[in-house]
């Protein structure tokens, strides 16, 4: 009964919301290569998504449990209760790379180029999170991680039903930028607690002020990206209407947050705020694509 308990309490420190949005990406990649749908595709795509939704729960827990061992601030508020539940943080890693041997036996019965950007995907996430490489806690390449792991999450859907060609990377590298621009935000929105626990992230080192905006520079450049990739022909014309219309309202939510002052809550609200925009561009990515 204490096992069945801890068990439990394992698979509550998953952070449910963001595993679920970071499928977005992979889900995207799919639909731009899957053609013609059919029964069996069907069948192909709902194994995937259950191998990607192991996988991305793997590099999240993973890192909470990087985090729990070097008594860092934690991601979401079951974490903060392993403590009182005798949840070891070496159980806490058995579970994660459980997740990730599952979600690895899963890619064993599709392509195979699927399991080498999974397991490029899993690579990345230790090289990020485990203590001994530290590269979360690396100013800048913390931020260049994101961009790769952006472009492999869309890459790793691609491959399902297309080769890995140049349109799957072009296309991918708009999720990189995504996944990138965010990272400076999450850092300056923690800056207060990474302070207090001696961490080492862009915000702490150039300064929260800077990180915001190169959140913004990197939010700006994604637009721009996604406007070429519209009008170069890689994605349908009219998503060019798509940047012109978000790239102002994006701005302009980020100069709202600045002239409140930057902290967790204001930045907490603009992060919310533009994940708004991001379901809408995913929406409309979508419909494009089956309509």
């Amino acid at each position: 009964m204490a096992r069945s308990s801890q068990l439990v309490q394992l698979f509550r420190c998953i952070r449910w919301a963001d595993v679920l949005i970071l499928q977005g990406a992979p889900i995207l990649g799919l639909v731009f290569s899957i053609g013609p749908i059919t029964a069996t595709k069907l069948l192909v795509s709902s194994l995937f998504t259950t191998a990607s939704f192991l996988l991305v729960a793997h590099v999240f827990t993973l890192n909470d449990w990087a985090d729990y061992t070097r008594c860092f601030h934690h991601s979401n508020r079951a974490m903060l209760q392993l403590e009182g539940e005798n949840i070891t943080p070496r159980r806490l890693l058995v579970f994660s790379f459980t997740l990730l041997a599952a979600s690895l036996l899963l890619f064993l019965f599709l392509p195979g180029r699927c399991l080498l950007l999974a397991t490029a995907v899993a690579a990345l996430g230790i090289s990020y999170s485990h203590p001994s490489l530290n590269a979360k806690r690396t100013p800048i390449v913390s931020t260049l991680l994101h961009l790769i792991g952006g472009l492999l999450y869309f890459l790793l859907g691609y491959a399902l039903f297309s080769p890995t060609d140049s349109r799957g990377v072009l296309i991918g590298l708009f999720f990189g930028l995504a996944f990138a621009a965010g990272h400076p935000l999450q850092e300056a929105r923690d800056v207060g607690e990474d302070r207090n626990v001696g961490a080492i992230t862009n915000a702490i080192v150039f300064g929260q002020f800077p990180s915001f905006v190169a959140g913004l520079v990197l939010f700006t450049t994604q637009y721009l990206y996604l406007l070429w990739l519209a009008w170069s022909g890689l994605l349908p014309r009219f998503i060019s209407v798509l940047p012109i219309v978000c790239f102002p309202i994006h701005m302009w939510w980020g100069v709202q947050a600045f002239c409140r002052g930057l902290n967790s809550e204001t930045i907490t609200r603009f992060e919310n705020r533009y994940r708004i925009l991001y379901a809408i561009i995913g929406l409309v990515l979508l419909l494009s694509i089956v309509s």
